[in-house]
């Protein structure tokens, strides 16, 4: 069978810097934060962190002075595609033979590698082989080991426990003593040798320097690279072997490389010539450690030297294909020495993934080419070796830590690039053993993912990346509805009272006024939480609808600042601490409700404005309401994302209808209307405390690096437009003093740029997407946001209104208003948890099951669910929603009995499902890193509908509540006549296409591109080479 080799390369960085020292922002994890190289237990989530940050600031200073960045990724790019040039001449019944490029931690990462190779045709039923080929040449566990555990759990995460049609993987797991290797080295010694005068020459001492490692995982296969160097140099000078990189309080291999040239000088012995040993390309531990910190710090620049690193080295490159040649011809999965476990280790992911690679089922045909990377793991070794089956061909396959020489073919259809999606496995490694070119196992079985959900859950592509990790640390829908639920209930609970209590403070107010412009005036006194019909007037009316138009127009303006950004900045630093904060302005909003409430003698009620305040510049209900559902759309499949956003809504219409019950029956049983503010206040508080300490985060820190660095390439866009426009037309109207002045603040990170590119009103880009093909999308993506600006703003404005208007007919009090919004909302529960399921059920997910039966799919191993647009029945689902509100608003003008005007809202509550619907369809429409920005625009407009609708139905209320009070109810349906209308327009399976005229034309880096190749991820940032601590 015809095979097609691809080289991949994966790269980690462990001295914690981004790629080039304008990222450094972008900077998380560090080799700290990796439990196989320093185990701190159940302490690893937070004093890893911890280390990591204090290192960072000073990994950030060492990129910044060899360029701002690593070229790590363009030497493992170029060796791989080198590599494969000459493993097509010297083994051409493998041919062609294709490289990748896949890192660690930065991108491109394994995980990608693994997709672009099902994209290509491979697994997925297909078939196919890979060979991962480490680029550490000595194996350890916290390296080779450790990155076949990535492999290994990329790999059980996307092919799962699939019988059949998987990609057989097979390793090169170690090389420490091939002859190319040690000749490539041997040379270069002999080069740098040359440099000195002949009658100092022999006197070199030679200093082979290695990445440390902790005591715990001990690499003994750098001694013999270094023994079979010296025995090629044929023992011409003196040596020593040391350890650099030193990370964390545990105990290290040494000696230390910068303290033994530190002890030779101060001995006499100036001539040193430094080896980087386990290195095979440049990267900071040699150009910033070696070159600055050893030579460069030890005043003997002259006299201390480092050789060149292997790089593009043609003996070198020579070399790696033939160890590729020899494993493709060998027909082993792994080396004989890499089944065999460490003494002692505990490792079920590693005993896992070795029983994988070394499995009879599991030979491959790829060749990854892993460059010299060491992702930090140190207690992952495992399993047993044996030599895989070969099937038509198949060779084993290896998995490594930064470049990878991948070759695959698809089963199928051999010899050409087929479609497909697949993903990487984590796998492990342990013993070194003196095998040079035996490869290494890669890819085995992971953890099952959460079953709750059935095939569907296994097939959706949000659940990959925590598929490995417990229950308890897995996102879902189902860790918010609990603490939303309460949140709600007492949300719910007081919105009836703290519009009364609004209503008796203003009240209060009105007659306090009127008595001092006319002594002889007298009224019953206002008692708050009582029932006061001497409020139930006109002129209290006025001021009750022109005060709360005050605080809902603050809270809106403010709100419509925030929204979007914490929106954004979610996509990039996650859900939780967005919605944490969301949440705290409710708290001070609370707070100050009390004080007005408690001291009405002496907190005058408008300082319930200063509580308005706080609620908005934190995002008040609308960032609440998007970061939630942000949250829902990183954990539902695009099959059942509205079934699930419907899930909130019904929490909180179920707070909207159980609250007010409870809190009327609360406040009679209490006698004080305080009392419900106090469960309010707690609620909020448990609220901030469960969402912060017990939900797990919904977005991987792969995928909030991804929107950071798409975030950091669009700043940089508008950074360079700036300044190669402003600073001209600026000296032609004030001079060029202020042109150099301008053009001198310009860099990024300065407050200038921010300041001239901001714009309230950008995040409402996103709505409007440039580029061929996109204008159909624009009209969807528009469209729906209109709608849904229309459902929610008039919901919120119109609610209040709704309120005062039966109270104001029917001369209901607290009790009877409450029953009516208890009873609209329990309609809404029972649609958005038993209608929408059901119909969801019978209209989506049953006839997906047997379109599967009737091919033939195993529900099991069916395609991965993709975002695809909108489909008929969001579509549909969306227009009767419309029609229910038009019908419900209908009633709500023409009915006078309160029985009528019931079921009118009971009518108008079957249009709650339209809200749930647009959010689930409308986050279809885009990438999944795009879903925190395209919801905070929808925030924006929310929070400028809430300004405009209660200014609107509010003023209108006022104005006509003395002659027609109906009258908003007639502009309420005509306003969703349109929004129906409009939906007319809405087209089904539209979705963002990304290209480079389209408006989201952001690099997104895909394996192998050039572009941005510096830019690092996580442990990349902490070091190229050495394992990481987390």
């Amino acid at each position: 069978m015809d095979t097609q080799e691809q080289t991949l390369t994966d790269e980690v960085i462990r001295d914690a810097s981004a790629a080039g020292y304008a990222k450094c922002s972008r900077i998380k994890g560090t080799d700290c934060d990796d439990g196989d190289l320093i185990p701190l237990g159940r302490m690893q989530n937070y004093l890893g962190p911890l280390l990591s940050r204090r290192r960072t600031p000073k990994i950030q200073k060492q990129y910044a002075e060899i360029g701002g960045g690593s070229p790590i990724r363009k030497w493992s790019e170029y060796q791989s595609e080198e590599m494969c040039k000459v493993l097509d001449k010297v083994s051409p019944e493998t041919a062609p033979h294709k490289p990748y490029v896949a890192f660690r931690y930065a991108n491109p990462l394994t995980e990608e590698m693994y997709h672009n190779l099902l994209a290509n045709g491979f697994g997925n039923g297909k078939g196919g082989r890979a060979v991962a080929f480490t680029q550490y040449p000595q194996y350890s566990c916290s390296t080779t080991g450790s990155s076949l555990n990535e492999l290994w759990k990329w790999r059980q995460r996307l092919e799962g426990k699939a019988e059949s049609g998987t990609i057989k993987w097979s390793v090169i797991d170690r090389w420490p003593a091939h002859p190319g290797l040690i000749e490539t080295f041997a040379s270069n010694i002999e080069k740098t040798l040359a440099e000195y005068p002949e009658e100092r020459r022999s006197q070199v001492v030679l200093l082979f320097s290695a990445h440390s490692l902790p005591m715990s995982v001990v690499n003994r296969e750098v001694a013999a690279t270094v023994y079979a160097v010296m025995q090629r140099l044929k023992f011409s000078n003196p040596y020593r072997l040391c350890w650099q990189s030193q990370v964390g309080p545990s105990a290290w291999l040494g000696p230390q490389t910068q303290t033994s040239v530190e002890e030779y000088i101060k001995k006499g012995q100036k001539d040193l010539v430094l080896i980087p040993i386990a290195f095979t390309s440049d990267h900071i531990e040699t150009l910033y450690e070696l070159d600055k910190e050893v030579i460069g710090e030890s005043g003997h620049e002259d006299t201390v030297r480092r050789i060149e690193s292997l790089n593009g080295n043609p003996i070198f490159i020579e070399t790696l294909a033939d160890i590729a040649k020899s494993h493709l011809d060998g027909g082993v999965a792994c080396s004989y020495q890499m089944g065999l476990r460490c003494p002692g280790c505990k490792s079920e992911r590693c005993a896992e993934s070795k029983k994988f690679f070394a499995g009879p089922e599991n030979a491959f045909a790829i060749v990854l080419q892993f460059s010299e990377v060491v992702v930090k793991r140190a207690q992952r070794c495992a399993g047993k070796g044996s030599k895989p089956n070969k099937e038509d061909g198949d060779e084993g396959d290896t998995d490594t830590t930064r470049t990878l020489s991948i070759t695959m073919t698809s089963e199928r259809h051999p010899g050409r690039h087929a479609r497909g999606r697949i993903r990487l496995i984590d796998a492990e490694i342990y013993e070194p053993s003196s095998s040079d070119s035996t490869p290494l196992i890669g890819a085995g079985a992971g953890e099952l993912e959460d079953s709750t959900d059935g095939a569907g859950k296994r097939n959706w592509d949000g659940f990959a990346e925590f598929a490995a990790l417990p229950w308890w640390q897995r996102p879902s829908v189902y860790w918010l509805l609990g603490p939303y639920f309460l949140f709600t209930l007492a949300f719910g609970g007081s919105l009836v009272p703290k519009l009364n209590l609004v209503v008796d403070l203003v009240c209060r107010q009105y007659f306090a006024d009127r008595q001092f412009l006319d002594p002889t005036f007298t009224f019953t006194p206002v008692i708050l939480g009582s029932d006061n019909p001497q409020c139930n007037v006109p002129g209290v009316q006025k001021d009750v609808a022109a005060f709360t138009l005050v605080t809902s127009v603050l809270t809106g303006v403010l709100s419509a600042l925030t929204a979007p950004k914490l929106g954004s900045l979610s996509d990039r630093y996650g859900r939780k601490k967005l919605m944490v904060i969301a949440s705290c302005g409710g708290v001070l909003n609370e707070i100050i409700t009390i004080l007005a409430a408690r001291f009405p003698d002496t907190i005058d009620y408008k300082w319930l404005i200063l509580g308005s305040f706080f609620d908005g510049i934190t995002g008040s209900f609308t960032a609440g309401s998007l970061l939630s559902h942000s949250y829902t759309s990183d954990c539902s499949p695009p099959s059942k994302r509205g079934v699930y956003i419907g899930y909130l809504h019904a929490c909180l219409f179920t707070g909207l209808a159980f609250g007010p019950i409870l809190a009327g029956y609360f406040v009679k049983w209490t006698g004080t209307l305080l009392s419900i503010f106090y469960v309010t206040l707690g609620c909020h508080v448990f609220f901030i405390s469960f969402v912060y300490f017990i939900t797990p985060e919904s977005l991987s820190k792969k995928r909030q690096l991804l929107a950071r660095e798409k975030y950091d390439a669009e700043q940089a866009a508008t950074t360079n437009e700036l300044r190669s426009s402003l600073p001209n037309y600026l000296s032609r109207f004030a001079g060029p003093r202020a042109a150099r002045f301008l053009n001198d603040h310009m860099s990024r990170g300065t407050w200038l740029p921010a300041l001239l590119s901001a714009n309230p009103l950008a995040p409402l880009k996103i709505l409007a997407p440039s580029g061929r093909g996109n204008r159909a999308l624009r009209r969807n993506i528009m469209l729906l946001a209109a709608i849904d600006t229309i459902v929610l703003s008039t919901a919120m404005g119109a609610g209040t209104v709704t309120i005062l208007y039966s109270e104001y007919l029917f001369d209901w009090g607290t009790l009877e208003a409450s029953r009516f919004v208890s009873i609209t909302s329990l309609t809404r529960v029972v649609v958005l948890m038993c209608l929408m399921p059901a119909v969801n059920y019978v209209f989506r997910i049953g006839p997906m099951r047997r379109r599967q039966r009737q091919l033939g799919v195993d529900p099991q191993n069916a395609p991965a669910e993709t975002n695809a647009g909108a489909d008929g029945l969001d579509i549909w689902l969306l227009r009767l929603a419309l029609v229910s509100d038009v019908a419900g608003l209908v009633g709500y003008a023409v009915v006078r009995t309160p029985g009528l005007f019931i079921l009118c809202g009971v009518v108008a509550a079957f249009g709650g499902i339209g809200s749930a619907v647009i959010q689930s369809a409308i986050t279809k429409h885009v990438p999944a890193e795009r879903v925190g920005s395209l919801l905070g625009a929808l925030g924006l407009l929310h929070a400028l509908g809430r300004v405009v609708s209660p200014i609107i139905l509010n003023g209108l209320y006022a104005a006509t509540v003395e002659t027609f009070p109906q009258a908003f109810f007639v502009l309420l349906t005509a306003i969703f006549g349109l929004a129906l209308f409009a939906s007319l327009f809405v087209r089904p399976h539209l979705y963002l296409q990304e290209d480079d005229d389209g408006y989201l034309a952001v690099p997104t880096r895909d394996p192998g591109d050039e572009e941005d190749a510096d830019l690092l991820i996580d442990d990349e940032i902490q070091s190229e080479t050495l394992p990481r601590l987390s």
